[in-house]
């Protein structure tokens, strides 16, 4: 309806159709002719006015006004406000417990401020963080990607991604995120010298002994554990014929040429078998020296979160 006179135009049309039909009486009729004078005088309409409105039923006029308020969502102004804010509160909370080295608690701070705001890029990027201190670096990577999806130029979900990266051992996507953090953050030291890192790792080309393990023989010789353990290996009869051989050839001794080791490959294939043996004597070991080692590589240092 497109203004009042239209609309009480339509209830004068509506009270006129009514006293023409024959079901009232006369009284009746007079009355419904009364209503439409007096309406007709306080709104100053005329017959002509009435030809001339929109034609809208008086059903179809309150037919539409029903469902313009069936479609007026309930407005609740303070909420939003009020999310925003909650949601602020448990970043700060959650950014104390990293302080405290709490990671569970910030972990559960983050996601309740995502909930609350799931557009806010601060909040993923900073729960990724939480993720990679408790070694969940598939889920730190995942919320670094939301936050970037937010905003494509957020340069620590950048860096945090390739942290995780570095952790799983994927350099190359590494360094390739470790680029866009510094694109877009240039003086950022500590970009600058995990890209180094990673790029190292790349090139570095693991030693005959490493290859496949993660660690290398000096490792191995600094662990306690380790020696103890090799004490009790070098009692094995096969073992000490294995390491006979491979000293005579270092030393061109009689083995050399004799079913021994005659060159740089068998020297190699030997301490590979080595290296099989304590596998088998100790297979805990090894994998608590391998994760040492690559901890010691990507150790979680103190950072700001915003």
């Amino acid at each position: 309806m497109s203004s009042i006179k239209d609309l009480v135009c339509a209830v004068i049309q509506f009270l006129r159709e009514q006293s023409q039909r024959d079901a009232y009486t006369s009284d009746e009729q007079e009355s419904l002719e009364v209503a439409v004078q007096c309406l007709e005088t306080v709104f100053k309409i005329s017959p002509e006015d009435v030809q001339l409105a929109a034609p809208y039923s008086l059903e179809e006029v309150f037919s539409q006004a029903h469902l313009k308020d069936d479609d007026t969502p309930a407005e609740s102004p303070s909420s939003a406000p009020a999310a925003i804010e909650k949601a602020e509160q448990l970043k700060d909370e959650g950014n104390n417990y990293m302080k405290e080295q709490n990671y569970d608690a910030a972990l559960d701070c983050y996601s309740q401020a995502v909930e609350l705001d799931p557009n806010n890029a601060v909040y993923y990027c900073n729960r990724a963080a939480a993720h990679s201190q408790l070694g969940r670096h598939s889920d730190a990577i995942t919320d670094c990607e939301k936050a970037i999806s937010i905003d494509a130029k957020y340069s620590k979900a950048y860096g945090r991604m390739g942290r995780a990266l570095a952790a799983m051992n994927k350099y190359k996507e590494a360094i390739s995120s470790y680029q866009k953090a510094l694109d877009l953050e240039p003086e950022n030291e500590s970009y600058k010298s995990y890209l180094k890192i990673a790029e190292q790792k790349v090139r570095q080309v693991p030693s005959p002994t490493s290859a496949g393990w993660g660690f290398d023989m000096t490792s191995l010789m600094n662990n306690p554990a380790f020696v103890s353990m090799a004490a009790s290996l070098m009692q094995d009869p096969q073992v000490q014929q294995l390491m006979s051989g491979m000293m005579s050839n270092a030393g061109g001794g009689p083995a050399a040429g004799v079913g021994g080791l005659t060159d740089l490959s068998s020297l190699i294939q030997a301490g590979q078998q080595f290296a099989q043996q304590i596998q088998q004597q100790n297979p805990e070991l090894i994998q608590q020296l391998r994760n040492h080692v690559r901890s010691r590589s990507f150790s979680g240092t103190t950072e700001e979160h915003s």
